[in-house]
């Protein structure tokens, strides 16, 4: 349940980044009803998990999760609560990603026409819609040194 409820709330987050209007409070929404509340979901989950607090749903007798191992990482997403924590990881750091893009290409003046196939890339592969996103700038002749810059 909660991996569906918080795929649907990013989702809605990225229609809104997409397609909305370009209103100054339309970012603002979507990074503290988006980006924040996935981020405290994250937290809320990670948190217990790692104090044993609560279980990720796997199998018993197998190494514990914990991020200094490949074995530790892969037993964490191993299991239903492990991959639902890894995906909303994902899911806020992408949606943080495409806020920072629509933003700066706002800034810039960079079409929404431009910027809504890069943020479907930066939703479904982010570091590629943010590779396409800073080749864009360098090729709209922005200099490197401001490239990954905020504006």
């Amino acid at each position: 349940m909660i991996f569906g409820l918080a795929n649907v709330w990013a989702l809605l987050g990225w229609v809104i980044l997409a397609f909305a209007p370009k209103r100054a409070r339309v970012v603002p929404l979507v990074f503290f009803a988006g980006v924040v509340l996935l981020a405290c979901l994250y937290a809320g989950l990670i948190i217990p998990l790692m104090a044993g607090v609560i279980s990720d749903g796997g199998p018993t007798g197998r190494p514990p999760a914990d991020f200094t191992t490949l074995a530790g990482v892969m037993a964490l997403f191993d299991s239903p609560g492990g991959a639902t924590i890894g995906w909303i990881h994902y899911l806020a750091f992408d949606l943080f990603v495409g806020i920072w893009i629509a933003r700066n290409a706002d800034a810039h003046k960079i079409s929404r026409w431009f910027q809504i196939p890069i943020l479907f890339f930066t939703l479904m592969a982010g570091p590629i819609g943010l590779l396409l996103y800073l080749l864009l700038r360098q090729l709209a002749g922005e200099k490197p040194e401001n490239a990954v810059l905020p504006s």
